[in-house]
């Protein structure tokens, strides 16, 4: 049972809770998400199973796309309506002062991680300094947003989009809204429409999962693992090589390009997956330019 389930996690439940269930489901225990997702958020949340588990770091890299309700005029501790109020103030912008004061944020800017996040400093978590009632210096990280937008505006709500890349708090952006703004802001609700290639509409609920599971259509549910690199060469392999590539070796340059015509041209970085002679995938290469050869970048070998 290898490969990747998208899942749409329900509000209330954490990331763990929904591993949790999964490892119940399924009866195995190697089960990891791709990314954490607050209780009140829903949305994607792809789940690697088996050797699939060895992707869910590359995967938690992935671009994504969020659909946030944002309240303005308030702001909270925990930067969403969970927390305790901290300040009221009037609402005094224009929609279309809140539009540009969003769009601004398009390209990306240094933010600084909220304190009730999963986030470690010194070695712990800073949600659980902030449930101490600690609150500790935190750097800013320049994060990516490749798109931003407001949906609607009911002000004081309003519904924005984002495309954004790793390790963007939407929490946090609603915040620097709000002060972009000057009347703070907080969030109050959050969708995660897109991980990747993993959208909304292709996800199951876990109670889609339980049913698969005990009508034996479990594979109705997940996702291969070569399907993942769908967007890359292949390599069918010889016997000769796949006795190197079942052990993992460094292939040579020409060996592959003897085998076939993907990877001629190859350039530094270029990943190319790999089949054996008996046509099972076996995992990614990556080529390195220096010394002309392909070294194991994912091995899925039983």
């Amino acid at each position: 049972m290898d490969g990747i389930i998208n899942i749409y996690k329900e509000s209330g439940y954490t990331s763990h809770d929904v591993v949790s269930r999964l490892r119940g489901i399924l009866g195995t225990r190697k089960i990891g998400h791709t990314g954490t997702l607050d209780p009140m958020a829903e949305g994607v949340l792809p789940v690697c199973i088996g050797g699939a588990t060895k992707l869910a770091e590359m995967l938690s890299d992935h671009d994504k796309v969020y659909e946030a309700g944002i309240i303005l005029g308030k702001t909270y501790d925990t930067l969403d309506i969970t927390g305790v109020i901290q300040e009221e103030r009037e609402v005094m912008s224009t929609e279309k002062e809140i539009k540009e004061a969003v769009s601004s944020f398009k390209g990306g800017y240094d933010q600084i991680p909220p304190m009730y996040s999963a986030k470690k400093i010194g070695g712990r978590k800073l949600y659980d300094l902030a449930r101490e009632g600690n609150t500790v210096a935190r750097k800013p990280v320049f994060v990516t947003i490749y798109d931003i937008e407001v949906l609607s505006a009911d002000i004081p709500h309003i519904l924005i989009r984002v495309h954004c890349g790793r390790g963007t708090y939407i929490r946090s952006l609603a915040d620097d809204i709000g002060r972009r703004l000057g009347c703070g802001a907080a969030m109050e609700s959050l969708v995660r429409t897109r991980v990747g290639e993993f959208a909304i509409e292709d996800a199951y609920r876990i109670s889609e999962v339980e049913k698969a599971a005990a009508d034996n259509n479990i594979s109705d549910v997940i996702i291969s693992l070569e399907s993942v690199f769908a967007d890359l060469d292949s390599l069918y392999a010889d016997d000769d090589l796949s006795r190197r590539i079942r052990c993992g070796n460094i292939i040579d340059g020409a060996m592959v390009r003897k085998a076939t015509d993907a990877a001629v041209n190859a350039a530094d970085g270029k990943r190319i997956k790999v089949y054996d002679s008996d046509g099972r995938f076996t995992g990614v290469y990556e080529y390195k330019i220096t010394g002309d050869i392909f070294k194991p970048y994912k091995m899925f070998l039983n």
